[in-house]
């Protein structure tokens, strides 16, 4: 992974970085070698995202068509 820094914006440059690596999946993998998860509580972890995607995705459209009603 490579990062260049422009006009020494240093921080600039970490946020940039921190968002590759949480994009590419790197914080989760380390997250998950350092701790053992079951595969059942992955399961159920996973449900839970899946609910809160689709409330999240329900709530934008329901955002949306009353935008539209207007």
């Amino acid at each position: 992974m490579k990062i260049e820094v422009k006009q020494d914006n240093v921080e600039r440059a970490l946020r940039k970085l921190k968002k590759k690596m949480f994009d590419g999946g790197t914080i989760q993998e380390l997250s998950d070698r350092r701790h053992f998860i079951k595969p059942s509580e992955r399961k159920r972890l996973r449900r839970k995202e899946v609910i809160r995607q689709n409330q999240r995705q329900i709530k934008k459209e329901k955002l949306k068509y009353s935008q539209n009603m207007r």
